[in-house]
């Protein structure tokens, strides 16, 4: 017995430095605290019917009332980048279909829940921002498209003056940035998959839902679902290696207050989100 209890023991103080090193992730990249002090709106402002999600009516409002805006990218059957969020066109533009067999042509002909704004093009949404104020860009990934995505908005990126990061739940664009562009400030999106709707079976769902892969990616940020945001990986990046976190999707004031003396950085949506003056940069 003693024997065992001893072995369980070294198990034990093994495992617990190990499990701390696989969810290490990067801190104090460079540039990385030009995106504090700011609400991001998620899909852009949006106020639907009026202003779609994903448009660029909701990202001119973001801009306009000095909020950050999070949007979707996808790439396009010609190598084009659309914002838009769903895979399918069904629930935003009311056709059946993937985004990702369209060209950016097709794209003049999606209007968004019926209004006059169309699925717009990342070159588009950055040209209309101009840099007022900074961005989240999360890369949706399909299949086997995360490397060849992943390269593409950072190739349109490189003539963005002004602050962005890319964040996906995907780590293989996190890995692609890591390795050609390190210099990009990357989130790993996360939630508990093992719980909510499962992805790749549930040995990856549990790799994922507790950030097992950190360590390949070197995340500098986590965004993590609001409500399951105490999931101990998640607060052992924050508290222990002292990386930095966002929280989605926030949908009342008081829950936006909340992260703000939490430290994370809230994306929201729903309503008209205020921040105490200090925050703002």
């Amino acid at each position: 017995m003693e024997k065992i209890f001893l072995f369980l023991l070294l198990l034990l103080i093994c495992a617990v430095p190990l499990y701390l090193l696989l969810i290490r992730g990067r801190t104090n990249a460079p540039g990385a605290e030009k995106l504090y002090g700011w609400a991001y709106a998620h899909r852009g402002l949006h106020n639907k019917p009026a202003v779609p999600e994903n448009s660029l009516a909701a990202f001119r409002l973001a801009a306009e009332q000095g909020y950050g805006a999070e949007l979707d990218v996808h790439l396009l059957a010609d190598g084009g980048l659309a914002v838009i969020h769903d895979y399918s066109l069904e629930r935003t533009v009311g056709i059946s279909g993937k985004v990702e067999d369209l060209t950016t042509t097709q794209l003049k002909n999606c209007h968004l829940e019926g209004s006059q704004e169309v699925v717009p093009t990342l070159q588009e949404v950055l040209k209309l921002v101009a840099g007022r104020v900074p961005l989240i860009i999360e890369l949706k990934s399909v299949k086997n498209n995360a490397f060849q995505l992943t390269e593409a908005v950072s190739q349109v990126l490189k003539s963005h003056e002004g602050v962005y990061a890319l964040e996906s739940f995907d780590p293989r664009c996190l890995f692609w940035l890591k390795r050609r562009h390190p210099e990009i400030i990357r989130g790993q999106l996360s939630e508990d998959f093992l719980k909510n709707t499962a992805h790749l079976g549930k040995f990856v769902d549990f790799v994922q839902t507790y950030l097992f892969l950190n360590w390949l990616v070197k995340p500098d940020f986590i965004a993590y679902r609001f409500a399951e945001r105490h999931n101990p990986s998640n607060q052992l990046c924050l508290r222990f290696w002292g990386m930095q976190g966002a929280a989605w999707t926030i949908t009342a004031q008081e829950d936006l207050e909340l992260c703000l003396t939490e430290g994370l950085l809230p994306i929201f949506e729903g309503f008209e989100a205020k921040l105490p003056v200090k925050q703002k940069s």
